[in-house]
Order: C-alpha cells, then sequence, then structure tokens
C-alpha cells in the first residue's frame, strides 16, 4: 500500500483522537470516506459512502450515529488541524508589505429539495438565488514551496434567528477580525460591502470595490460666505461611469505609481483621506491598479499605507481560498448530499471543506503519484492524490492509537427490536416530531 495512505491516516487520527472513545473512530471512518473521494462514487449518499470503505454494518452504522448525534464541534477539528500544520513545518503564511492576508469568502452548498431551507446562495448558472446552506470561511494564506495553499481557521453557519446573508457577513467579518494579529490584513472580494467592514471595526483589510464606486473626501470647503455650509465632503468617483448617454468623468487621483512586475508595466492611482458619509467617520484609501493583461482596472479599499504593488500582490493572495470549496465540493463529490437532520445536514459541509483541506495540504507535501502510464509529468495535486485513497481499504491500513475503538457501552437496559423503533399506529399523530438522524 503506498506510504502516502497511512500518512493520511496518522494526520486523519491526530485530529480525532481527544475526542470522545467511539465517536473519535466513527469521524475517522467519516473523514477517509470524504478525502478518499467514495461520496463521489455514491453520489452524495453518506451511508452508502461508508459501506465502500469495506466497513461492517455495525461500525458503518456507528460512523454515521458520530454525524449525527456525536459530542463533538467543528471549531476543535479546525484547531487542531491549524496545530498539526504549524508543528509540521511545510507551510509557511504569505507576506507582502509586512503583512500576511487572511482571506473571507462564502460558500454555498446547494440543497434545491431540502423542506425546511430558510436559506439561499446566488448561482450564476442560473441567475438567481437557489436554497443552499451557506458557511462562512476564513482562512489565512501560505504556501508549501511555490504552492499557494489556505489554512481554514474559521467556518461559521448561519443564525436560525435571522438566516440573511448580510448578517453572516456581518458575524464573518466581525469574528474574523477579531482573530487577526497585529501582523495580518483582512482581504475579501467584492461580495463583502466596504459598509459592513467599517460597521464591525475591522482593524486592518483590504476590499475590492465595485466599478461604479464612490466615496467623499474627509474634509470639507472651505465656506464661501453664501447659503448653508456643507456637511459632506467632495464626491470622489475613481472611475468613469456612464449614465444616460452620457459619461460622468473620473475624479482625478492625489498621486500615481508605476512599477514593472513581471514583464508588465502597471500603474496605480491613489485617493487618500476618504470617508463613506460625513467628515469624522472611519477614513480609508482608494487605488486602481491598471493591469494591460486585463482590459477592466482593479478598484481596491484599504485602511493603511502601501504600494500599489503591496496591494496588488495581497489581493492576488486571495485566490488560494477559493480551492477549498474546489476541492470540498467538486473534488471529493460533496456538492451533492442526502442528509436531512438538523445537525447532519451543518456538519457534513464543514466537514468537506475540512476534507478538502486536508486534501489539498497532504498532495502539497508528499511526492506526486502518477494517475497512470500516460500521466509523464505527474503533479502534487489533490485529485492524484484522491485517486490513490480510493483503491485503498479503510480496515486495512491499521495502526491506530489505543483510544481510537469502538466504546464499551452497556445496551442491555435499552429497548430493542420493535420498541427501540419507537413505531406508531398509522393515522394517530404523533405529540411530537421526531428529530431527524441524517
Amino acid at each position: 500500500m503506498p506510504t502516502v495512505v497511512y500518512r493520511v491516516t496518522q494526520l486523519l487520527s491526530s485530529l480525532v483522537e481527544p475526542l470522545p472513545i467511539g465517536t473519535n473512530l466513527g469521524l475517522l471512518s467519516l473523514l477517509f470516506m470524504l478525502v478518499s473521494g467514495r461520496l463521489l462514487e455514491s453520489r452524495g449518499a453518506v451511508i452508502p459512502g461508508l459501506a465502500a470503505l469495506g466497513l461492517t454494518p455495525p461500525a458503518v452504522r456507528r460512523a454515521w450515529a458520530a454525524l449525527a448525534y456525536g459530542r463533538w464541534e467543528t471549531p476543535w477539528l479546525l484547531t487542531a488541524w491549524e496545530q498539526r500544520v504549524q508543528t509540521e513545518g511545510f507551510w509557511q503564511p504569505r507576506q507582502h508589505g509586512g503583512y500576511h492576508p487572511v482571506a473571507i469568502d462564502l460558500v454555498g452548498f446547494f440543497r434545491p429539495r431540502l423542506q425546511e431551507c430558510s436559506t439561499k446562495h446566488y448561482l450564476a448558472p442560473a441567475g438567481k438565488a437557489l436554497p443552499a446552506l451557506v458557511v462562512g470561511i476564513a482562512a489565512r494564506v501560505g504556501a508549501v514551496g511555490s504552492q499557494r495553499l489556505a489554512l481554514p481557521c474559521c467556518l461559521l453557519r448561519t443564525d436560525p434567528a435571522d438566516p440573511s446573508e448580510a448578517a453572516l457577513m456581518r458575524r464573518l467579518l466581525a469574528q474574523t477580525g477579531q482573530r487577526l494579529t497585529e501582523k495580518e490584513l483582512l482581504v475579501s472580494d467584492g461580495g463583502f460591502p466596504l459598509s459592513q467592514v467599517l460597521e464591525v471595526g475591522v482593524p486592518r483589510f483590504l476590499v475590492r470595490g465595485a466599478k461604479n464606486f464612490t466615496a467623499r473626501r474627509a474634509t470639507l470647503k472651505a465656506y464661501s460666505g453664501k447659503g448653508r455650509p456643507c456637511t459632506y465632503g467632495e464626491v470622489v468617483r475613481p472611475l468613469p461611469r456612464t449614465y444616460k448617454e452620457r459619461t460622468i468623468a473620473a475624479t482625478p487621483p492625489d498621486r500615481e505609481e508605476t512599477w514593472e512586475e513581471e514583464g508588465t508595466l502597471r500603474r496605480a492611482c491613489f485617493w487618500d483621506n476618504l470617508v463613506i458619509g460625513k467628515p469624522g467617520e472611519p477614513t480609508f484609501t482608494c487605488l486602481v491598479i491598471h493591469d494591460g493583461r486585463y482590459p477592466e482596472p482593479l478598484l481596491l479599499l484599504t485602511n493603511l499605507p502601501m504600494s500599489g504593488g503591496e496591494a496588488f500582490a495581497l489581493y492576488r493572495d486571495r485566490w488560494p481560498i477559493e480551492q477549498m470549496p474546489l476541492a470540498g465540493k467538486q473534488m471529493i463529490g460533496a456538492y451533492r448530499q442526502y442528509v436531512f437532520g438538523a445537525q447532519s445536514r451543518q456538519r457534513l459541509p464543514e466537514m468537506a471543506l475540512l476534507a478538502g483541506s486536508i486534501l489539498s495540504y497532504v498532495a502539497a507535501t508528499s511526492p506526486a503519484v502518477a494517475t497512470g502510464f500516460w500521466d509523464r509529468k505527474p503533479r502534487p495535486t489533490a485529485g492524484r492524490l484522491r485517486r490513490v485513497l480510493s483503491r485503498a481499504p479503510f480496515p486495512e491500513v491499521g495502526g491506530l492509537p489505543g483510544r481510537m475503538r469502538k466504546k464499551a457501552s452497556i445496551t442491555a437496559h435499552l429497548p430493542k427490536g420493535v420498541a427501540g423503533h419507537r413505531r406508531r399506529r398509522r393515522g394517530t399523530p404523533a405529540l411530537e416530531p421526531l428529530p431527524l438522524a441524517a
């Protein structure tokens, strides 16, 4: 059996070993099922995916129960995973201008047939928002050698009291801002409005703005002696805009900067000391980066003094966070899910994103394995590693720690058979609806 299979098993067992006995073994089976792509083969069904590992029927039921009823939380696994990655030393944080980027994003696991799904997420091919379970992600961006990787530090689910995406974004910004160290900078795309970033008080940020973004000067014009004094600063429009066949010119920049990188000449225009509303509010800087390789300029907003090259490099380092949904949904098959319980429907997407991060990290830190004889120059990718793991039966890996075992619980006092199923006569409505297990 390939050595990488044993390494994957050791990593997974180190994450779940501190959990309660029995639950840790069930979650180990579940994580191995995810990283090996069995969920892709079973088209999103958890129990057939566990059975494809070669587990016995009782072991399949215990792993399924660990997902539905186990006493564990996803933040525990994220903390253990982050500590394990930093301990090994392969992953190093990216740095530009003295700051390490921390990227955030929203991921939607679409469930169009899920009943009582109060959350939606926009799907570009459909052109509208569809029922989905939305997860907020915050990840520290680093690299293993020359390959950039995002290390998740926060997975946030929606609040049942306020399931809107705006509330989830506000909570994600607040929690990520509290986690930032003195050398870390929050980086986000245009989906997170600047007003929310300033409202929650993120200490350091770099946010992409819209093409029609406008702001105001933080200082007022001198009073001319006539009319009502100004209460708002002058409007600043970084990019020109067309309205009713009339072009509105852009505001001249306060300063410009040019530099050459990768054989391309880039130019950055700056507008300093801006506010969204009235003077006295938090100020920020707007910069527009023109790159000849792209037809449209890049508009960025930040509250830190930085050059155009540093801002461009920091924003480009946001892209590794897009690898997590790709590996956690399409690569291992979690884009289709058949779980319905209140806990299962939330835990499985979180476990899928964690499994995608594990798969990408192990692939980057292990020798590349060729898919077949045609793969003459293999690269250390998550897809190649998943194919290797898909041919490895779980019971043959062995070598688990002592705490990873079946819990010897006393079950003689529990009802069994028909009494254990809690069946009711037809036509007699239940006083309380039974909880969904999965």
